[in-house]
């Protein structure tokens, strides 16, 4: 991957970012790339040469990976800080790192360090449940150690006290502590094979020249298109429709509709179209344009 400094970051950042300190180890493939669409996965492995990314993009990973570090100051001798476990599952070799693992005398806790924002705070996400529960998974599997609980600790970067007293269920610090549900361990390696098998139909579907499995809406962070009913000059919609009939309905049913109208919002694929590294290599994200 090509490495670009279009706002001229400081030499150290860049240094920084050339040297990084993660690895997957001997492994097919990560806890974080199981849980990624396997068409981006599979993608950003063919065309990896060819990507490009800047410098500014990277800055919250970096400091993410700065704020791992120095939590790995606050270990007690029953912790066990970034350990990378392996286990082979139907033909892969799967690795995953735990953040943080409490030893205790009926179990371990898994911790996982996240450098958010307070939107994913108040809107948790799916992802972290998902790779919570694999992180349980892994350690059964290697250590024969029951998981007796999982976390998310949140750092929130725009966290601000007004926000803390005047929001509903705006996080009340800067950290904030998430627990995580551990679904049975039956149903977890259920979607640990799930995700396998997305990943080889990708894999074979790549080294065969043929399609690829394309992203789902979630892995797309797709937005429907929505029908807002609004007044003329006023910012915020009076009601929001997932159709166009019932943005119409609610406009018939005002007993003074002068002024408002029916502003139509266009759905959008964001992750495709700001943060996706591949998308111009994706011939799915290409038709998609050809149609809109």
């Amino acid at each position: 991957m090509k490495l670009t400094n279009k706002f001229d970051l400081p030499q150290t950042f860049i240094n920084v970012i050339k040297r990084p300190t993660y690895t997957k180890g001997d492994s097919h493939i990560s806890v974080t790339e199981l849980l990624n669409s396997p068409q981006i996965v599979s993608l950003k492995h063919k065309h990896w040469d060819d990507l490009e990314q800047d410098a500014s993009e990277m800055v919250w990973q970096l400091f993410g990976s700065a704020v791992h570090k120095v939590l790995e100051h606050g270990k007690d001798a029953h912790h066990v800080i970034e350990e990378r476990l392996f286990t082979k599952l139907d033909g892969w070799t799967l690795s995953g790192q735990m953040d943080l693992q409490e030893i205790e005398p009926d179990g371990i806790i898994i911790s996982d360090y996240k450098v958010t924002g307070a939107w994913a705070v108040m809107n948790e996400k799916q992802d972290w449940h998902n790779q919570l529960n694999v992180y349980a998974w892994l350690i059964e599997r290697c250590k024969n150690v029951p998981v007796k609980a999982a976390k998310i600790v949140a750092i929130v970067r725009d966290w601000t006290a007004r926000e803390a007293q005047t929001k509903d269920g705006y996080p009340q610090s800067p950290v904030a502590v998430i627990d995580i549900p551990l679904w049975p361990s039956e149903a977890r390696e259920a979607y640990v094979k799930s995700r396998l098998s997305k990943h080889n139909d990708a894999y074979f579907a790549l080294q065969l020249d043929d399609e690829m499995p394309e992203c789902s809406t979630d892995e797309m962070w797709e937005r429907p298109t929505t029908y807002a009913l609004i007044k003329t000059g006023n910012v915020r919609a009076k009601s929001v429709h997932p159709t166009l009939e019932e943005a119409n309905a609610a406009f018939t049913s005002l007993k003074d509709s002068k002024g408002y109208t029916v502003e139509v919002r266009e759905g959008e694929r964001v992750r495709c179209k700001s943060y996706c590294q591949v998308a111009n290599f994706c011939k799915q994200y290409k038709t998609y344009l050809e149609k809109t």
